[in-house]
């Protein structure tokens, strides 16, 4: 009997407890966090632009009918929205919103920016817990630039599914759908805007 073939056993054993300790917990492994709130806000709207906080309070009625624009797969749940208003020489440049929201078990944060005209300007990943793999890529995002509402932000309208990442296009598609139904509700470019 070779005297370390007991050692090599119970190494091979910490090697396996190790991996099987990663697999269990892959969110701590592979969480991705690309740039904080703030640096998302002044890619957004790059100085000298003005970024103002507000917060709209949601009535039921509001939430019937953000749920109603955002279609009946898409969760809109919550009652309070903060969202951030982007402003270059007094005239409102568009409107930020900080989506969280969970792909497959695990949580990601979009910023989404729709402009004065209601439409998405930019879609951009805060933070990713997922595997590295179901990520979306930037080109992919770029299929919602200049979306507005409507049936074609969809994979059954015009936006391309992403292979082998249904779950990550699905929230995606979510999360945009909801803010643009949000953004509809709360109006906040316009006259009395929450």
């Amino acid at each position: 009997m070779d005297l370390l073939s007991p050692l090599r056993a119970a190494a091979a054993r910490g090697l396996l407890l190790g991996a099987l300790a990663a697999l269990a917990l892959p969110g701590a492994a592979t969480a991705q966090v690309f740039m904080s709130q703030e640096e998302a806000l002044r890619l957004a709207f790059p100085a000298p632009a003005t970024i103002e906080r507000e917060t709209a309070y949601l009535t039921d009625a509001d939430l019937a009918r953000a749920r109603a624009l955002a279609g009946e797969r898409v969760g809109v749940e919550q009652s309070i929205v903060t969202y951030y208003v982007g402003r270059r020489g007094g005239a409102a440049a568009g409107v930020a919103y900080f989506d969280v929201h969970r792909v497959r078990t695990l949580p990601e944060v979009l910023m989404i920016v729709v402009g004065p005209d209601g439409r998405v300007q930019r879609v951009e990943v805060i933070k990713f817990t997922e595997p590295p793999d179901y990520l979306a890529p930037e080109g992919w995002l770029a299929q919602f630039r200049n979306r507005h509402l409507d049936n074609r932000v969809s994979t059954k309208g015009g936006i391309v599914n992403m292979t082998g990442a249904t779950l990550t296009s699905n929230a995606v598609i979510d999360a945009v759908r909801r803010v643009l139904a949000l953004h509809q509700v709360i109006g906040p470019l316009e006259a009395g805007g929450r």
